[in-house]
């Protein structure tokens, strides 16, 4: 009983209510920041806005946590015991997810060793060269109106069909070529412009070999 007062009275002795508070609006402030920031500028093509729900409580939890056991070693080290026995699960799909979550922590971190200015600070600096980064990568190609061509022939000239998709479409990029001993399977990527050319280049296939069939479906884009 003895100990556990004293441990009390040291737990008392060193955090302060009015510093436990700034560090705890701090903490969520600065939380509630880094999910906007990621929101409007990561570039994960999964949902953003849902992840970053998670940025507040973990960056509470971890302050919480620290603002606890750095008082007493002995509560340190039983951290330490059990962080080894609870694994991390979570599912990251992106890299840049794993950033933002290192960043979390650190915000818990700072702002629980009673260094909120220093958490300012650092988040300060980090955000705008996270968005520096990000502005100076290099940008995918946003390629418009594309679609799957699939045929299935008897025609054996492949030269002869990319030829007529060629001369109707701006891009035509083969990805696939299965041959069996009477057909052969293509599957193309074509930029459409208009459904005529899809009327052309059908009645320009049908020509030159009437036991032919296709099919054009549209490609998909991913949600940003």
């Amino acid at each position: 009983m003895l100990q556990f007062e004293q441990y009390l009275e040291e737990f008392n002795s060193t955090l302060s209510f009015r510093s436990f508070l700034i560090n705890l609006l701090v903490t969520a402030t600065l939380a509630m920041v880094l999910r906007w920031f990621y929101t409007q500028f990561g570039s994960s093509i999964s949902n953003r806005r849902s992840f970053a729900q998670n940025f507040v409580p973990l960056a509470l939890t971890t302050f919480m946590i620290i603002s606890v056991i750095k008082s007493s070693l002995a509560l340190s080290l039983g951290l330490v015991g059990a962080l080894s026995i609870v694994r991390f699960r979570a599912a990251i799909k992106d890299p840049e997810e794993l950033v933002y979550i290192f960043l979390t922590i650190a915000i818990g971190l700072v702002t629980g060793a009673d260094k909120p200015l220093f958490a300012v600070v650092a988040v300060s600096c980090i955000l705008p060269l996270i968005y520096l980064n990000s502005r100076g990568r290099t940008k995918p190609i946003k390629r418009q109106n594309e679609m799957f061509l699939n045929i299935q022939t008897k025609e054996g000239e492949l030269n002869r069909i990319t030829d007529i998709l060629s001369k109707q479409f701006k891009q035509v990029e083969l990805r696939r070529m299965d041959q069996d001993q009477q057909n052969m399977h293509l599957s193309y990527v074509c930029q459409v412009d208009s459904v005529e050319d899809l009327d052309r280049v059908r009645t320009a296939l049908l020509a030159l070999e009437g036991d032919t069939s296709m099919s054009f479906v549209d490609k998909p884009k991913l949600a940003e």
